[in-house]
């Protein structure tokens, strides 16, 4: 049982929740039900995507244990600063675009965090309520791969996300594991927009041929089967693992490609919301 003082601290974190969420117009909420499919990517290149078009984004970074948006952004090295109020300021990637990340509170990149349930949910719950996020158009939230604690807090933290995307890449074991995440959603009755899939094919560097790595139209069968929309297959590009590496905006830098496309597609939907 919570003591007076604990309830009290409790019920204005949960104001300070409400308020700050009431400032944000979309929720979007990216997942996948299998680890090394590109989430981070879709996420961060929605969000590169959504400011450039001059929506005011954010981005949280709901993988406690292997936060990568901050390394996509190019911010990892710059830290969260908190004030003397205990609010804590996102990380300015550009004039449209925050971000907040548990990378930037460790000391090295190597380090670890060792934590079970509660703590995760406490943290989660601190990134949405202390942040200060300000007047949002959208806020995009990167989660870890499953279905487990980070997930499901998000879905109880936000009880009006806008929409979710299930990430996933063409073999079978894949498109499985994305089945069971369009379930997890459709339990916690949150929208889903619809099954992109990555790493769908690449071009032969020396003939120009395609090249089904993973297989190649698994996201599109899955989608239709489910009866939700399939937002498109965005190909195997040596370029994009070099940028993420270097902390690059790849569809910044490559503005009139056919990934580009691809999300600036998926951010008009969102905006349509």
């Amino acid at each position: 049982m919570q003591s007076p003082e604990q309830q009290k601290k409790q019920e204005e974190t949960n104001r300070r929740l409400k308020e700050n969420l009431g400032k944000i117009t979309k929720k979007l909420f990216i997942l996948s039900n299998k680890g090394g499919v590109g989430k981070s990517f879709v996420a961060t290149s929605l969000a590169l995507v959504a400011a450039d078009e001059g929506l005011k984004t954010g981005v949280l970074d709901a993988d406690v244990h292997g936060p990568s948006v901050a390394h996509l952004l190019g911010v990892w090295k710059t830290p969260l600063s908190v004030s003397e109020k205990n609010i804590i300021e996102p990380i300015r990637v550009n004039d449209n675009l925050t971000a907040v990340s548990t990378a930037s509170l460790l000391k090295s990149q190597d380090d670890s965090i060792i934590w079970r349930g509660p703590l995760k949910m406490g943290l989660l719950k601190q990134f949405l309520a202390d942040v200060n996020w300000g007047e949002l158009d959208l806020l995009v939230v990167d989660s870890p791969p499953g279905t487990g604690d980070e997930p499901l807090s998000i879905a109880q933290l936000i009880p009006d996300i806008s929409a979710a995307i299930v990430v996933t890449t063409p073999q079978d074991i894949a498109l499985l594991d994305s089945r069971k995440c369009v379930s997890f959603l459709n339990q916690l009755k949150v929208p889903t927009l619809g099954i992109l899939e990555n790493m769908s094919g690449m071009e032969c560097p020396h003939c120009g041929k395609p090249i089904d790595i993973f297989k190649q139209g698994g996201g599109k069968k899955a989608a239709k089967e489910l009866g939700i929309p399939f937002l498109g297959s965005i190909p195997i590009d040596p370029e994009i693992v070099k940028a993420s590496d270097e902390g690059k905006p790849y569809v910044l830098e490559r503005s009139k490609g056919q990934v580009r496309k691809i999300i600036e597609k998926i951010v008009d939907e969102v905006t349509k919301l």
